[in-house]
């Protein structure tokens, strides 16, 4: 699967890994497994969706999905890093967990994580089916609103 062309043929291109914010590397693989470490939605440089997601002054559960696709984009730049491009070892995506700053009785996490969730499945298709937890945060680092971290099956 050339994941460039995919990402191209759907409008994305592959940006450039995120350097660890602190004392973690971005992804290890044991075994037959990759794992990655959180992603939040930089883009840039710059996060993209800061603040509790439906609260004052942060992003609209749209612009959450929008946050979580970005997510995932970092994520798939990390797994092509650590993979160093044999795309062919992927046997699939095993879990992501969804991590969602929400303003207090804001509920539709789930939707927030469907942003990552879709994004994995255009691209990779019946190998991007995952599980996933969806899980609500009183605050994530930076600020930001939203963060994915990814297990992956290799060959």
């Amino acid at each position: 699967m050339d994941i460039h062309a995919k990402l191209a043929q759907l409008g994305y291109e592959l940006p450039p890994v995120t350097k660890p914010v602190a004392a973690y590397v971005p992804a290890v693989e044991s075994g037959r497994h990759l794992f990655l470490s959180g992603q939040l939605p930089m883009k840039d440089g710059q996060l993209v969706a800061t603040g509790p997601v439906g609260g004052e002054g942060g992003p609209t559960l749209e612009q959450a999905q929008q946050a979580a696709a970005v997510c995932a984009l970092n994520g798939i730049a990390q797994i092509d890093a650590a993979l160093k491009g044999q795309w062919q070892r992927l046997r699939r995506f095993v879990r992501l967990g969804v991590y969602v700053a929400g303003a207090p009785g804001f509920t539709d996490h789930h939707l927030v994580a469907n942003g990552a969730s879709e994004l994995i499945g255009k691209v990779f298709g019946e190998t991007g089916k995952h599980v996933r937890s969806a899980i609500g945060v009183p605050a994530l680092p930076l600020g930001a609103s939203v963060e994915v971290d990814f297990v992956l099956a290799l060959d």
